[in-house]
């Protein structure tokens, strides 16, 4: 008989709530307590809602199916902090840029494929879900920042994009590039930002069973201002790897230079591996605080994914691995 042992950061599929339903229950609990007036407004401003989400095509294939092997060491994180606690320079440099991100366009979305593989082409993003393997992960967050949170992401293993994209075997990393349109985004005004945001990935840490693409996070799809249509998330790294509203994917031999990294180049590089023991330079990594809760608790190396990921860089060594 095979008996499966928990990893100590696992707990059981079961204890973790989908937080779109907990919160739509909540919502009409409330609405309904308070009274009929208000309770046609808070059921009124769902129905909106609901109408938001149809005017996506892909609305109606969620909620994907959970993928049970993806666990967490805590609770999800309450959706309302993870859609309006955001960094997204594009729309401003605090984290309340929620309202100022509706004013991208998402439909159409085009994204590019080029560099080194044997057939460049451009595929709009729903459908390129319809050739993708869509389901749900439970993942933690880290920022650089010292601050995380626990999200239901659904999308797609990136694996399934590179099969689909045949890089040449000379191909060492893919480049990652986010929109460019400072009519729509302010903050791509500020001469002084290296814009595009672009990051990127060994072809091996692309490759890894944990890098996904987020097409969208509680069961919906993602809201504007945490990278919709598609973002990246790296769970392993610190937050500003998994770069947000993604227009082009490029294959090259030589290793790209991120955003953050060309902007400050002593404090971000081109890993950003989590490492409680390597300090940012400004401020210890050694715990971080959970939002929703100011909880801080220690932080674990490779954001506890070490069992996954740690082979990538066997050999390596230095506190460069760790920015």
């Amino acid at each position: 008989m095979l008996i499966r042992k928990r990893r100590g950061w696992e707990i059981p599929e079961s204890a973790a709530t989908s937080e779109a339903v907990f919160r739509d229950r909540r919502r009409l609990i409330q609405a309904l307590a308070a009274g009929p007036v208000l309770a046609s407004g808070l059921l009124g401003g769902g129905m909106r809602a609901m109408a938001a989400d149809e005017a996506d095509p892909s609305a109606r294939l969620y909620p994907f199916k959970r993928n049970p092997k993806y666990t967490l060491d805590r609770p999800i994180t309450d959706a309302k902090y993870v859609e309006y606690y955001n960094n997204f320079y594009e729309f401003g440099t605090d984290k309340d840029i929620a309202d100022a991100a509706q004013a991208l366009p998402i439909r159409p979305w085009t994204i590019k494929i080029d560099g080194m593989v044997e057939k460049p082409f451009t595929i709009g993003i729903d459908d390129l879900m319809k050739k993708m393997p869509l389901e749900e992960r439970l993942y933690r967050h880290r920022c650089v920042e010292a601050w995380s949170f626990a999200v239901p992401w659904s999308g797609f293993p990136m694996a399934a994009l590179m099969a689909l994209a045949k890089p040449l075997s000379a191909a060492k990393y893919v480049k990652m590039e986010t929109f460019m349109d400072p009519k729509v985004a302010p903050g791509q005004n500020q001469f002084f930002y290296p814009w595009p945001y672009v990051e990127g990935l060994t072809i091996a840490e692309a490759n890894n069973e944990l890098t996904f693409l987020v097409t969208g996070m509680y069961g919906k799809p993602e809201p504007k201002q945490d990278g919709a249509p598609l973002r990246l998330a790296v769970p392993w790294k610190y937050g500003f790897k998994s770069i947000k509203s993604i227009v082009r994917f490029e294959f090259t031999d030589k290793r790209p230079v991120s955003y953050w990294e060309a902007l400050q180049s002593d404090e971000y590089g081109f890993w950003a591996n989590v490492n409680p023991a390597v300090p940012h330079p400004r401020w210890s990594q050694a715990s971080e605080r959970e939002i929703g809760t100011d909880k801080r608790v220690p932080t674990l190396i490779y954001n506890g994914y070490g069992e996954y990921v740690a082979q990538l860089y066997a050999g390596m060594k230095g506190d460069q691995l760790f920015r």
